[in-house]
């Protein structure tokens, strides 16, 4: 089945096969989206109501070279920045944590605030886990430092080195490079 909204800007699709429970719970979503300095973008994602296995990306209608993009954030200020990151994107933020492509890997649209939330969740859900007293006291460290970041105490670059191009940081801030999809992984 079907369904439409927002006059043929989404579809949906119910009952799909999901690829990882074999169950026809699986909801596509595609929509168009315009997101105001990076244009026009179809944003995907497919959730099994079954298993919960959840994928998604985002591509610019536009064709995009690949990219770098660097920030340095400064201040409580930049936390509100809007960040386009595609599932081909590695996000490296130096002596915080670097956030790979991969299989699982998601395309999404945040804020800058956001990826540091999602690598804070992630830090302390691997300390709770963690029974390694030296490996607890790491995540605690790493802990504190995104939350002096994120209140504008301490400065961090983020880099995103993007091949497919469909990743942006919206700030007068952000110094792009075009780079060679071939060096992405070596940049």
């Amino acid at each position: 089945m079907c369904v439409k909204e927002h006059a043929g800007m989404a579809d949906e699709l119910k009952g799909e096969e999901c690829p990882v429970c074999r169950k026809k719970t699986l909801i596509l979503n595609e929509r168009e989206e315009e997101i105001p300095y990076f244009g026009k973008t179809l944003l995907f994602s497919m959730t099994c109501a079954g298993c919960r296995f959840h994928k998604a990306d985002i591509e610019s209608v536009e064709k995009k070279e690949p990219c770098k993009l660097t920030i340095e954030v400064s201040g409580e200020q930049d936390m509100n920045t809007r960040v386009v990151k595609s599932s081909q994107a590695t996000v490296k933020i130096p002596h915080i944590a670097t956030i790979t492509p991969g299989p699982a890997s998601n395309g999404y649209v945040t804020n800058i605030e956001g990826i540091l939330m999602r690598i804070k969740h992630q830090t302390e859900t691997a300390k709770n886990d963690e029974e390694d007293n030296e490996t607890r006291k790491k995540a605690i460290k790493l802990i504190k430092k995104i939350n002096r970041v994120m209140r504008g105490d301490e400065k961090a670059k983020i880099i995103i080195e993007d091949p497919s191009g469909n990743s942006a940081i919206l700030s007068k801030k952000t110094e792009t490079k075009k780079i060679r999809a071939a060096q992405e992984s070596n940049a």
